[in-house]
């Protein structure tokens, strides 16, 4: 059996080089995404904005549960 040593240098060379890659795309890509979230997602709106969020008291109803599901496929939202 006859071994190439080169042709397996050369496969591991690629291999090396296809990893490094990888993660080069993988954190070129995680900057991106931190780059495109906005700094603060839940702080209070300014201006003429008006915040769309009620926090109810702990205990969920299942007719309001209901009624919101029904409400999310009627309007298709």
């Amino acid at each position: 059996m006859i071994v190439h040593v080169r042709k397996w240098i050369e496969r591991m060379k690629f291999i090396a080089l296809f990893f490094v890659l990888v993660i080069l795309l993988y954190h070129i890509m995680t900057l991106v995404g931190q780059w495109m979230q906005p700094a603060h997602r839940h702080k209070t709106p300014e201006g003429s904005a008006v915040k769309a969020f009620r926090h109810d008291s702990g205990t969920l109803d299942a007719d309001n549960m209901a009624d919101r599901l029904r409400l999310y496929y009627w309007l298709g939202e």
